[in-house]
Order: structure tokens, then C-alpha cells, then sequence
């Protein structure tokens, strides 16, 4: 069989593709401290050797870790790198109603829980990064500031810091959606446009993500979103105290995100390694939106960053 450079949701079939880019690959499921059964996948590299490092994975909202998510983990394995994610709470296969999070704190212990589990049963001696997009990417954020010095660095991807002014809800609407959560919070009524539209770049990408079986598709629960608002707020004032090192990627044509606010966290951090890279006209979703020499390009960028912090 050819070797086909990505993985996007089905295609090519799953194991056969772990084969070809020498990798394997494992799923199963995880019961958080408060309960929770979550969905989790490892990468591994097929090699005598130990892996080069770890990088624990957080997906964003509406999305899960077994579309085109993997595609990223699939090629930081076959680079060397054991990668694990778990799809979060209400995500994916994991437990509970779709897309409802109304607590990201507990979130971030979910994840906390589950990467050093890993970490301590296999891999205590190992560069050991965050990975997030994103919504992952604040939640890798927030990670940091529960567990200083746990982890060797994060690559944020668009990080949702702060959500776009030409995606926020306008005044009054903010204030009314958290005043109807207090009684609905489940309710998916949320007036936004499609993210994939807005994220995704390539037409024909766009079919293949709207194909995602797992995906969520509804209009988002005043709950989650009041959530959101609360955690990108917070995150927003709390930037000078960012003190891993990290490389932040973003579009500057991202309408999800803002790019703006990932030049902020650069400027405002504390870390004495820290690198940003904004890519001049791509969108949200740098790692699988994109024309494929972009993708590369993004992926490329990410794989010399950990490669310099992993030799």
C-alpha cells in the first residue's frame, strides 16, 4: 500500500495507517477522580529505543481525538514522540451529555489525573510537553497553573485565550445567557456560526470533518459557553504568569480565536523560552484546514521546536 501522508477521519483504514508510518496505537477508557468514564488513545512509536519525549494532548470544543485530530499524533509518533489524549468530558465517546461542560476546572483535574498517570507508571524520566488546540490550548494553560514545573513546555495551536470579538456575543447578550443558565444551562441555543466554515480553509476538508461522526453539531449549551466566556476571561488577565516554555501557532485570518491574544501571551509571559509563529493568511485549523503544504509547513515547525528541546 502507498504510504499516504495523512490521516483524515477514515481514510485510509485505521490500523493499516499505524502500520505504514511504523507506529502503533491503543484505546481505552479512563474513570477520573469524580467518576467520569473518558475515552483515551495512546501513540507509540515502534522502536528499540525509548520515546524522545511525551506530549499529552487536549482537542478543543466540538471535536474528539479520533477524526482528523490524530492525524497530529499519528506524525509526532512517527517522529519519535508517545502521544496520549483523552477525549474530554462530554466529547467524543467520553461520558456525558454532548457538549456540555459547565465546569472546566474540573476539566483540567480530568487531564491532570489521566497524564500523570501515564507519566508516572512509564515515563518519569522523559521531556514530558503539553499539547492543545484551541480550547486545548487554554486548558493546557490552566494545566500549567495547577502543576508548575510538572511538564517541559506546551505547543498552544490558536489557543483560545479569548474568544474573537467577530465570534463573542454582543452586549447584552453575554449578561442574558448568564442570567437564563442559572435556570437552563443545558440548553443549546446559543446563537454562533459553523465553526468548520469559520476553522476550515480547504472545501473539500470541510465535507471530510462534517463527516466526523462524533462531532457535535448543535448550537452550543448556555452552560458551556457561559463557562468559556468565565475561563478566557480569567486566562486573558493571567498571561504575565505563563512561565513554561512554549511556542504558540496562529492564523492571522483565525476569526475563532485571536491571533491578537496569542501576540499578547508572548509579549506578557514570564517564560524565558517562549517562540510564536503567526502563519500570514491561514484560519483556525492549522493542522488539518489548511492546504496540505501549510499543514507541513505548521507541522514542521512544531517538530523543530521539540526536536531543539529534545536532542
Amino acid at each position: 500500500m502507498e504510504k499516504q501522508k495523512y490521516y483524515w477521519g477514515n481514510s485510509p483504514d485505521e490500523e493499516e495507517y499505524y502500520k505504514l508510518h511504523n507506529i502503533t496505537s491503543t484505546s481505552s477508557f479512563f474513570t477520573s477522580p469524580r467518576g467520569l468514564s473518558l475515552f483515551t488513545r495512546s501513540w507509540n512509536p515502534i522502536t528499540p529505543q525509548p520515546p524522545r519525549g511525551i506530549i499529552c494532548m487536549v482537542h478543543g470544543y466540538g471535536n474528539d481525538i479520533s477524526w482528523t485530530f490524530q492525524s497530529t499524533a499519528i506524525y509526532l509518533a512517527s517522529n519519535g514522540f508517545s502521544c496520549f489524549a483523552l477525549d474530554m468530558e462530554s466529547h467524543g465517546r467520553s461520558q456525558g451529555l454532548k457538549a456540555f461542560v459547565p465546569d472546566v476546572n474540573a476539566v483540567v483535574d480530568d487531564f491532570i489525573s489521566y497524564f500523570t498517570s501515564v507519566i508516572d507508571s512509564s515515563y518519569g524520566n522523559l521531556p514530558r510537553f503539553l499539547y492543545g488546540e484551541s480550547m486545548g490550548g487554554a486548558i493546557c494553560l490552566l494545566i500549567q497553573f495547577s502543576k508548575p514545573n510538572f511538564f517541559n513546555g506546551a505547543i498552544l495551536i490558536a489557543p483560545m485565550c479569548k474568544i474573537s470579538d467577530k465570534v463573542r456575543p454582543n452586549w447584552p447578550i453575554p449578561e442574558i445567557l448568564t442570567f437564563v443558565s442559572r435556570f437552563a444551562p443545558t440548553l443549546a441555543i446559543v446563537p454562533t456560526a459553523d465553526l468548520v466554515e469559520k476553522s476550515v480553509k480547504v472545501v473539500e476538508k470541510r465535507r471530510i470533518g462534517g463527516m466526523n461522526p462524533m462531532r457535535y453539531t448543535g448550537k452550543p449549551r448556555l452552560g458551556t459557553v457561559v463557562e468559556l466566556l468565565r475561563v478566557t476571561d480569567y486566562l486573558s488577565s493571567k498571561l504575565n504568569e505563563v512561565e513554561l516554555p512554549f511556542i504558540v501557532l496562529h492564523g492571522n485570518a483565525d476569526v475563532v480565536t485571536d491571533p491578537e491574544v496569542s501576540k499578547e501571551l508572548y509579549e506578557k509571559a514570564k517564560s524565558n523560552d517562549k517562540c510564536l509563529k503567526i502563519y500570514d493568511g491561514m484560519m483556525h485549523s492549522l493542522l488539518f484546514g489548511e492546504t496540505d503544504e501549510n499543514v507541513e509547513l505548521v507541522r514542521g515547525d512544531i517538530l523543530s521546536w521539540l526536536n531543539d528541546r529534545c536532542s
